[in-house]
């Protein structure tokens, strides 16, 4: 609707609370020098903000200071003659439009004292119109393949591998530096951590209730060892969530999804590991694990979820870790975020 400002980049809150509306940035190619665009997002359940909104747009007046800001910043006095409106009738909009969230207004020192900056917050909104229940959750979900990683930390033996082979080396660490690791189904370090960044879709006026996290592990030994433990702990924005004891790096039977192109002789499957994370604190597959509750995760802060796994240099068991994605093992999956709200 009109033009918007992007907050500072950077480690921030998502977005910014917009009088209970949530606002999100959005990528466009339709305004300005930074390509980014804001859109507000309107629901039934904040009746109070759907009311500011119907106020500011029931006026044509309203409308034309709207279009008459798109894409340019104007003085309250300017505007007020471009439309022929007394600068008292314009103030008076100026801030009808202000409390709706759709325009800001920024005061700026001048010779006769200060003046009145203003200049659109939006470039889209959006209602909706169904509202919804409170004793139902609702969920966002997302998979992350396995080659997607933000940073690692790994050492040999270490390695990716495709559905279609092998990407660098093995043993090279270099290698998990390389465009193609995207492109990784499998990959495995005998010590050291992942990190991922997931996208936060929770609402920003939303609470998150459970964090939910699957994937398929196992532990990471020469060739393969059943006999091989690893202590491989996770991280959720920092916080530790517990650590799950893999008992061994299987390899005596064939993974059920492994392609032709991966020989027999070592790393096979892993075991579904999932960690949960709510209020009462964190469970790996069922079992309480860890005092950490999903409001110490803090995930309204971030538009990101970081999520790191490995071995932590002190534990009791340093056996390294494979994590198997789509087409490779036996579960047909990447690592899966899930959170309920």
């Amino acid at each position: 609707m009109c033009a918007g400002h992007q907050p500072p980049a950077g480690d921030r809150k998502r977005g910014s609370t917009l009088k209970c509306a949530q606002v999100i940035s959005l990528v466009t190619g339709e305004r300005g020098t930074d390509g980014m665009a804001k859109f507000i997002q309107y629901d039934m359940d904040n009746a109070d903000a759907l009311c500011r909104l119907g106020k500011a747009l029931s006026s044509p007046a309203r409308l034309e200071i709207l279009k008459l800001l798109y894409g340019r910043d104007l003085i309250i006095g300017s505007i007020a003659k471009e439309l022929g409106l007394p600068v008292s009738s314009t103030a008076f909009h100026l801030r009808v439009l202000e409390e709706a969230g759709l325009i800001s207004m920024e005061e700026l020192p001048n010779t006769r004292g200060s003046m009145k900056l203003c200049r659109c917050s939006a470039d889209r909104i959006s209602v909706d119109l169904a509202g919804r229940k409170s004793d139902i959750d609702e969920i966002f979900s997302a998979e992350m393949p396995v080659g997607a990683f933000s940073s690692c930390r790994v050492t040999p033996t270490c390695g990716l591998w495709s559905v279609d082979g092998m990407i660098g080396n093995e043993d090279a660490e270099y290698c998990f530096y390389l465009p193609q690791r995207m492109n990784a189904a499998i990959l495995w370090s005998s010590s050291g951590y992942l990190e991922y960044k997931f996208a936060n879709g929770v609402p920003q006026n939303r609470t998150a209730k459970k964090l939910t996290l699957s994937m398929e592990l196992c532990s990471e030994a020469p060739s393969y060892k059943e006999d091989w433990k690893s202590d491989i702990t996770l991280w959720i924005n920092g916080r530790e969530c517990g650590t799950w004891t893999s008992p061994g790096d299987f390899g005596g039977r064939r993974g059920r999804l492994n392609p032709p192109c991966w020989a027999n002789g070592k790393t096979q499957y892993g075991m579904q590991v999932i960690w949960e994370v709510d209020e009462e604190g964190t469970c790996i597959n069922g079992k309480k694990a860890a005092q950490t509750s999903i409001k110490q995760l803090f995930l309204s802060e971030r538009a990101y979820v970081a999520v790191k796994i490995g071995n932590k240099p002190d534990s009791r068991y340093v056996g390294g870790f494979n994590i198997f994605g789509k087409g490779y093992g036996d579960y047909n999956q990447d690592i899966v975020l899930t959170i309920a709200y």
